[in-house]
């Protein structure tokens, strides 16, 4: 299944370098696009802008930088923004931390090209903000009503993300393992 035998599969997750860049993806993550959309008006629940970098991390520097950016960006996202509000805020940490967990994992653990990462990590963070959503009974509206209106709309952007997140995480890694 793997793709690239030129380069490694994912960068690694320490050093001055990687943590920089991690950084600046997880500020990113948490605060520049959520804000941005939110401040323009744009429909983040379409748009899904938090989710592209935290995915990306995952793709780039493997599951454990992943999952802590995808758990920290939530929640520095609402202590700078107050976005994403209080009482979806667990769900959504628990959401992008699979995101990132499960893009690196498949990626860097299961040497899965990064088309199919992508893929299941989206599906893996969806199962989660779903089961997390029941079984907290975070919302006040039926279900699948909630459901229809949470992730109906993030559709086509997971497709570009399926497309586009592996492209840029290849060129990352090529370009970053050239670096070294």
């Amino acid at each position: 299944m793997e793709i690239n035998v030129g380069h490694p599969s994912t960068l690694p997750s320490f050093g001055l370098r990687a943590l920089s860049v991690q950084a600046l993806l997880l500020f990113a993550a948490a605060f520049l696009l959520p804000a941005g959309f939110h401040a323009a008006g744009l429909p983040v629940r379409l748009l899904l802008p938090m989710h592209w970098p935290v995915i990306l991390v995952g793709l780039c520097y493997g599951w454990r930088s992943g999952l802590i950016v995808g758990a920290l960006a939530p929640a520095a996202s609402f202590l700078i923004s107050g976005h994403p509000l209080p009482h979806i805020l667990p769900s959504m940490t628990l959401e992008l931390a699979a995101y990132g967990g499960l893009a690196g994992l498949f990626r860097q653990t299961f040497r899965m090209n990064g088309f199919a990462s992508t893929a299941l990590s989206i599906v893996g963070g969806r199962l989660v903000f779903v089961a997390i959503v029941l079984a907290t009974a975070a919302v006040a509206q039926p279900f699948f009503e909630y459901a229809k209106a949470a992730l109906v709309p993030g559709i086509p952007t997971a497709l570009g993300q399926v497309v586009l997140l592996p492209v840029i995480a290849r060129w990352w890694v090529t370009r970053e393992s050239r670096v070294r």
